[in-house]
């Protein structure tokens, strides 16, 4: 019997990529996991960990690196989720394929879904895992048009048939990148043993994929219709950011006084604090935050116990325990780390004072 016949009978398991080190969010990720970063007041990771267990995935083996105690305490054992969740450690990230090979014992020969932990895919990934069940290839890849493939994975379709597959070519042949998320059988356990490391060092996905193709073995493609977002960038959180904020209730929760004004989409969670201030949807503010003489413009989210006061911000995203004090100018397109201060303090002599780690970015005006 093949692996491939193996699996039909097998439930479909789950494979979360978080081990990845975050370069581009730096400062923020040289203290904090690039997968555990908020959108809209929840965790990037979280938002993947829902996707696979609303498809019905019962178990999900998550790849940690460095940042493995703190993806585990966010996580911990899955039964907030529904699922049963089990660590694999990553001891580099030697790359994608890498992260399947040393997920070989968790896996067995089930077919499972992998999911990068940075991204986020529109109303999720139910309908292609059943797809992916009732078709049952060797590999299903999602694609999205975007604007600039060489950041990404990039195929090459001919007659709707995957031909070719290039990890961020500098000069792609096509606008269709790998979205990350993937369907695979037991069989790229073979691909993934067979191949070599890229001139990057690492063992790469879509050299493994490639393997299959040349090997004759089925590999489908769909293209996703709805947004997709890779979040390894500021301004893809923000846009995530803004997406999601977009599609929430308006729900208040917390005290509002008769002096603030409230419209269109705010979350006020339980706890937060609304003093002489307009808060204008779509955005969220955290569990004990506090907002007094403050304008929270569209597409922001406040995390919990943040403090704004006497301040204007707009579309950006300020985490937990943040303050933000008398504000001369809007903050605007900005991501504020864990426990920042920031603030005007009209000290004598007048300048500017900072305390800003490697990798920190100041635009003033």
């Amino acid at each position: 019997m093949t692996p491939g016949s193996r699996s039909k009978v097998r439930p479909l398991k789950g494979l979360i990529l978080a081990g990845g080190k975050g370069a581009r969010l730096r400062p923020l990720t040289y203290t904090r996991a690039k997968q555990l970063i908020p959108v809209a007041n929840k965790p990037v990771l979280f938002y993947g960990i829902e996707s696979i267990a609303a498809a019905g995935v019962r178990e999900i083996g998550i790849v940690v690196g460095d940042t493995a105690d703190e993806v585990m305490a966010a996580v911990g054992d899955g039964r907030r989720f529904g699922i049963k969740v089990v660590y694999i450690r990553q001891e580099a990230p030697l790359g994608l394929a890498h992260a399947v090979k040393v997920s070989s014992d968790f896996l067995a020969d089930s077919p499972f879904v992998m999911y990068l932990g940075d991204n986020l895919i529109a109303d999720g990934i139910t309908g292609l895992t059943e797809r992916f069940n009732q078709q049952r290839p060797e590999a299903m890849i999602l694609l999205a048009r975007v604007s600039h493939p060489e950041r990404f994975g990039v195929a090459e379709l001919k007659s709707g048939r995957v031909v070719r597959l290039v990890e961020k070519p500098k000069k792609p042949k096509s606008d269709l990148a790998l979205v990350g998320v993937y369907m695979f059988t037991a069989g790229i356990m073979e691909a993934v043993h067979a191949i070599k490391p890229s001139a990057r060092g690492e063992l790469e996905i879509t050299d493994a994929i490639q393997w299959l193709v040349d090997q004759g073995r089925r590999v489908e493609s769909h293209l996703v219709e709805g947004w997709w977002k890779d979040t390894g960038r500021v301004e893809d959180l923000l846009e995530a950011n803004q997406i999601v904020l977009d599609k929430q209730t308006a729900s208040i929760q917390g005290a509002v006084d008769p002096q603030s004004q409230v419209d269109f989409k705010v979350v006020i969670e339980k706890g937060a604090a609304i003093k002489k201030s307009v808060i204008r949807g779509p955005a969220i503010i955290g569990k004990g935050a506090h907002i007094e003489r403050a304008y929270i413009g569209p597409f922001t989210s406040i995390d919990q116990n943040c403090k704004i006061i006497a301040s204007e911000i707009e579309n950006s995203i300020i985490l937990a325990g943040a303050c933000i004090k008398n504000m001369p100018t809007r903050l605007a397109d900005s991501l504020i780390g864990k426990d920042t201060v920031i603030e005007c303090s009209k000290k004598r002599p007048a300048a500017l004072r900072f305390v800003l780690g490697e990798s920190s970015a100041v635009d003033l005006v």
